[in-house]
């Protein structure tokens, strides 16, 4: 069957491009072994596990393509989920966009995911691309805010204290997470029309915003949890254990 005759079907794009700095140096975030098995592959799992997902773009480093499809090709993904790896850009919103170019017509829900977010549950995912088909244009995954935060003025100078302005009212707080969902023509939209400045965007229903069209948040879950520092690392291993106890009950 067609991509046109099944319009319902979901595609990803993953950029996968960023160096991930704050894991210190050596190999790309995305590339980074996690059980032994980098974190990208994981991360693509994670996305094919859903059976609305019919095809992954995975935004390569752009340098870095040919290595990308090769660690893909050698890890067994699902047969009904294609992927397709394509070169990224300078900044984040530069290779989503890159991606969005890539994806083939007849699809017209877009998720868009962080490589560094390998352990997002397929129940997440399915709920973000049920949003969407129920009529939202920007859906987004989000966890209620634990801490009390503070908004602050930056200090100056490194290390010097930093005076509190605001303290907004958590129960308005969400922690947003991803796949983020789409209408795909919402999404090209926003990236053909939002200005690309400095580190570009980190958010793509952030862009959506700025065009006035309506974000809507699903639950999130504590196991989508983004990859940064080296402790995520030791909790990724936690619930990949967990979870290989509990498979084999």
């Amino acid at each position: 069957m067609s991509d046109e005759a099944r319009p319902s079907r979901t595609a990803v794009v993953i950029p996968a491009a960023g160096r991930g700095v704050r894991l210190g140096p050596g190999a790309p975030k995305a590339l980074r072994a996690l059980n032994g098995t980098p974190m990208l592959v994981h991360a693509v799992r994670a996305m094919a596990a859903s059976r609305a997902v019919s095809l992954v773009v995975v935004v390569a480093p752009p340098d870095g393509a040919a290595e990308v499809k090769n660690l893909l090709d050698a890890h067994a993904l699902p047969e009904r989920t294609d992927y397709l790896v394509v070169p990224g850009g300078d900044t984040r919103q530069e290779s989503v966009r890159l991606g969005l170019e890539a994806l083939p017509e007849g699809l017209t829900t877009v998720l868009v995911h962080d490589a560094a977010r390998p352990l997002v549950p397929v129940d997440t995912v399915d709920a973000v691309i049920e949003a969407v088909r129920d009529g939202a244009v920007a859906v987004v995954p989000a966890l209620r805010v634990a801490d009390t935060v503070k908004e602050v003025e930056p200090a100056e100078r490194p290390g010097d204290p930093e005076q509190v302005v605001a303290t907004p009212v958590r129960a308005r707080l969400r922690a947003v997470q991803t796949p983020q969902g789409f209408d795909r023509d919402t999404l090209v939209n926003a990236h053909a029309t939002v200005a690309l400045a400095g580190e570009g965007a980190t958010d793509d229903a952030g862009m959506v915003e700025k065009l006035g069209a309506p974000v809507v948040v699903v639950p999130g879950h504590e196991e989508a949890f983004k990859v940064t520092r080296p402790l995520d690392l030791v909790l990724a291993e936690a619930v990949l254990a967990r979870r290989r106890a509990n498979d084999g009950f």
